[in-house]
């Protein structure tokens, strides 16, 4: 079976954890990807993918809001009884750029609700914040392990921070003994296939292989994130729990409202959105149908148009990009919903700020 890319495995992946869940959940994650997975050094590691488990009140967050809520908006004093000055109700050390900010965008997508008193700008919580997620699935996309790259870097930072509750490698190689013993213990291993398959485009629905279970990781304890490596030693931070529950926090939300669609199609007339199979449950918004993802025609496979396409590929033609609302599939596939209030989005006017 020949190798996909690692961006057409991604949306392919994630495509299938949506409408199949993960092997052996009992119900269906939120699926994000590109999420941050750092704490010590944002950006000094990027998840592929994070399945967000749903929590006791997963159903008050959905009636919430459909957008990321602001990290400093949730740390805030701001509740949902009395109202509070918006300035008094952020820390010292807030930055009052990062605290308006904050409160630009709560009220934005209805979080907060603001009212003028003398002239000054007071604020409440729509709903209380509430405890909506569980566990934090992290996974490391690497179809092809020939070429490894920093691969067994990533993991030994999943392992010894302990930032997500498990880690999972996911790839279409075959999978040694050799390859298990480079990867630390703690890392669960699928190997992801479609049965007999040679074509990635012959609408087989993925599978996936449990290898290696995973072994859930120490997330209420301090963990060890490496900052630097240099010849002999490496420079690591000890992150302490009560930041990684923090950053969780801030996972859970960018998942939620991020989710994995972050792609566009390509503006050419090779581009369709289709993709291989994914439907495999028969209670799906339309059973037998697949998620749209950008394929092409002449490439027969799944592209990145923000890296392949355009005019330097020598099957491009120019058109209009296939008319897809992105937002509206996650809509009607997924329990998150688009607007769930229903509400017009009022502008807050904090240039008016007192």
């Amino acid at each position: 079976m020949a190798i996909v890319s690692e961006f057409a495995f991604e949306l392919e992946l994630c495509a299938h954890l949506e409408s199949a869940g993960r092997p052996g959940a009992a119900g269906t994650d939120v699926v994000a990807r590109q999420l941050g997975g750092a704490v010590a050094k944002p950006g000094g590691r990027i998840l592929d993918i994070v399945c967000v488990e749903p929590g006791p009140a997963f159903a008050d967050r959905l009636a919430l809001t459909s957008e990321t809520i602001p990290d400093a908006a949730i740390e805030s004093d701001v509740g949902p009884g009395t109202a509070r000055y918006w300035k008094a109700a952020f820390p010292d050390d807030c930055h009052p750029e990062r605290a308006r900010s904050a409160v630009e965008r709560a009220l934005e997508i209805d979080f907060f609700e603001g009212e003028r008193r003398n002239g000054r700008r007071y604020v409440r919580q729509v709903a209380r914040y509430p405890d909506w997620f569980g566990r934090l699935v992290g996974i490391e996309n690497k179809p092809d392990l020939g070429t490894p790259g920093d691969l067994e870097a990533q993991l030994r930072t999943d392992a010894s921070l302990g930032l997500v509750d498990e880690a999972i490698l996911a790839t279409e190689s075959y999978v040694t003994r050799a390859h298990l013993n480079r990867i630390p213990e703690e890392i669960g291993v699928w190997r992801v296939s479609r049965g007999d398959a040679d074509d990635v485009a012959d609408g087989r629905p993925l599978e996936i292989d449990v290898i290696r279970e995973p072994i859930p990781l120490a997330v209420d304890e301090p963990g060890v994130e490496p900052l630097e490596y240099h010849p002999g030693h490496t420079e690591v931070a000890i992150v302490p729990p009560e930041r990684k529950a923090r950053t969780r926090r801030r996972i859970a939300e960018r998942a939620f409202g991020k989710g994995w669609r972050t792609f566009r199609f390509p503006d050419c007339e090779a581009c369709e959105a289709g993709s291989p199979a994914d439907e495999e449950r028969s209670d799906g918004p339309e059973p037998g149908t697949a998620t749209p993802l950008p394929f092409c025609r002449w490439k027969g496979r799944i592209v990145d148009a923000e890296s392949e396409c355009g005019p330097a590929c020598p099957g491009y033609e120019p058109a209009a990009e296939p008319e897809v609302d992105l937002e509206e599939e996650r809509d009607r596939r997924t329990p998150w919903r688009r607007d769930p209030s229903g509400r017009r989005r009022r502008q807050s006017g904090l240039d008016r700020f007192g």
